[in-house]
C-alpha cells in the first residue's frame, strides 16, 4: 500500500509546521485517503476547511476507524505565502507547494471540476470510493458511515417519486427498467436546452416500448422553481422536500453541483451500475458536416463505435473508469450549447476532446475522419502528447 501512495502522492508531504512527512509512515492501517482540493483565496474553500477540521478532529478522537483515514491537501494557490498561511489551519499534511506537476496529475486523474472538492480514494489502489466528500462531511458529521462507499441505487432512491400531475409512484416500479438519473436546475440555461432535447428522446424511447424511465433530481433554489421546471417534464422526480434523498443521489454519483456546462445524466439498469456524467470526464466530439438528419450522422457513429468499445473493454478489464466518452455532434440545442460554451470552431469534420476537469480542449481539424485518425488522436491524448487549449 505504501508503495502505491508514494506513486500517487510522492515520497514527501509537508505539514503545518513545515516539517516533511514521509508518505510511507502514514500508517499500515490506512485504508482511505481524502484528497482535499482547494485554494486559500476561495471563500467556499475557507468555509469548508473549517467544517472539515471539525469533522477530522471528531473522527480522530471518537471513531474506531481513526487510524484508517488521512486527509491530504492539494492546493491551487497562486503563491507560496497564501498556501503556507492556509496550511497553518490544517491538522493534516499537504502536497508540497512546488510540486505543480503532481498537483495537475491529481486534478486530472480524479477529474476535479470545482473547488472545494474532497475525493475519498482507496489507499491501496487509488480507486475512487466517494467523489463528493463535501456531502459526507455535511450528511455524516460523526463519520458513522465510514468508508462511505457507494450503496445500491435501489436503496438510495427508495421512496415515493412524483409525477408532474402530482400523483406518486413507489421507486420499486423502476425494477427491471433502464433508468436515467437527471441532475438539473431551472436556473441553468444549458440544462433547460438539454431538457427540451431529452423530452423528445424520452418520448421516442417510450413509444418504442422500451422499459425506460428518468428520475429528476433537482438542484433548484426553491420549491416553486422546482415545480415550474418539473411541469415541463414527462418523467418522475424525487420530491424537492426530500433533501436527504436528493443529497444521497448526488453523493452516489459524485455530482458536485450544476454549472453552465451540459447537465449530468446518469444511466443505469436494474442494479444500476455505471455512470455517465458530462461534467467530470473528457468527451470526444466528431462534428458531422452540418448534419441535420439522423441518417447523416450514422456513418460517423459507425466509425467511432468500435473504437469506443475497444477502449471501454480495455479499461473495464483493468477495473478502471473509461477516461473518454464518445459522441457524435450534429445540429441540435445540446451540441450548440456545448460548442458555444467551449468556443469550438464551426469547421467540419472536426475532432475534439473536451476535458472539463482540466478546463481544456484538444482540437484537430482534418480533411477526412478515418478510424486511424481517430485512434491516433485518442492515443495521443491518453499519452499526454496533445497541447491543450483553455476553455
Amino acid at each position: 500500500m505504501s508503495e502505491f501512495l508514494v506513486s500517487l502522492l510522492g515520497e514527501r508531504l509537508v505539514n503545518s509546521e513545515k516539517a516533511e512527512v514521509d508518505v510511507q509512515s502514514l500508517g499500515a492501517k490506512l485504508s482511505l485517503v481524502g484528497l482535499f482540493f482547494g485554494c486559500s483565496l476561495n471563500a467556499p474553500c475557507k468555509q469548508f476547511n473549517g467544517s472539515l477540521c471539525e469533522f477530522y478532529s471528531r473522527f480522530k478522537k471518537t471513531s474506531e476507524h481513526k487510524d484508517k483515514l488521512e486527509i491530504v491537501f492539494i492546493s491551487s494557490d497562486p503563491d507560496q505565502k497564501h498556501w503556507q498561511d492556509f496550511l497553518q489551519e490544517m491538522p493534516w499534511p499537504a502536497l508540497p507547494f512546488k510540486d505543480r506537476h503532481k498537483k495537475m496529475k491529481l486534478w486530472n486523474k480524479y477529474k476535479v471540476t470545482s473547488i472545494p472538492s474532497l475525493v475519498f480514494v482507496d489507499a491501496s489502489t487509488g480507486k475512487i470510493v466517494c467523489r463528493n466528500g463535501l456531502l459526507v462531511v455535511r450528511d455524516d458529521p460523526k463519520g458513522l458511515e465510514f468508508p462511505w462507499g457507494p450503496k445500491p441505487f435501489a436503496e438510495v432512491v427508495a421512496g415515493p417519486l412524483l409525477r408532474n400531475n402530482r400523483q406518486t409512484t413507489d421507486s420499486s416500479s423502476l425494477e427491471g427498467h433502464y433508468v436515467g438519473v437527471y441532475f438539473s436546475a431551472h436556473w441553468c440555461p444549458p440544462c433547460r436546452s438539454l431538457t427540451r432535447v431529452l423530452v423528445e428522446s424520452y418520448r421516442t424511447v417510450k413509444e418504442s416500448g422500451q422499459k425506460f424511465e428518468i428520475v429528476f433530481v433537482s438542484a433548484d433554489r426553491s420549491e416553486e422553481s422546482f415545480k415550474q421546471y418539473f411541469s415541463e417534464m414527462p418523467w418522475l422526480a424525487v420530491p424537492y422536500s426530500d433533501e436527504a434523498r436528493r443529497s444521497r443521489l448526488n453523493r452516489l454519483y459524485g455530482i458536485q453541483g450544476i454549472s453552465p456546462a451540459p447537465s449530468p445524466l446518469s444511466l443505469n439498469r436494474h442494479v444500476f451500475p455505471g455512470l455517465l456524467c458530462y461534467l467530470s470526464i473528457a468527451l470526444l466530439r466528431v462534428a458531422a458536416n452540418h448534419a441535420e438528419e439522423e441518417g447523416e450522422l450514422e456513418p460517423a457513429k459507425e466509425l467511432i463505435q468500435p473504437i469506443a468499445e475497444k477502449l471501454m473493454a480495455k479499461y473495464k478489464a483493468k477495473e478502471e473508469e473509461t477516461p473518454l466518452l464518445f459522441f457524435v455532434a450534429g445540429e441540435d440545442d445540446m451540441s450548440d450549447s456545448l460548442r458555444d460554451y467551449t468556443n469550438l470552431p464551426e469547421a467540419a469534420p472536426l475532432l475534439t476532446i473536451l476535458d472539463m476537469s482540466a478546463r481544456a480542449k484538444y482540437v484537430r481539424d482534418v480533411e477526412e475522419i478515418t478510424p486511424a485518425v481517430v485512434e491516433q488522436f485518442v492515443g495521443d491524448f491518453l499519452a499526454e502528447k496533445l497541447k491543450p487549449e483553455p476553455i
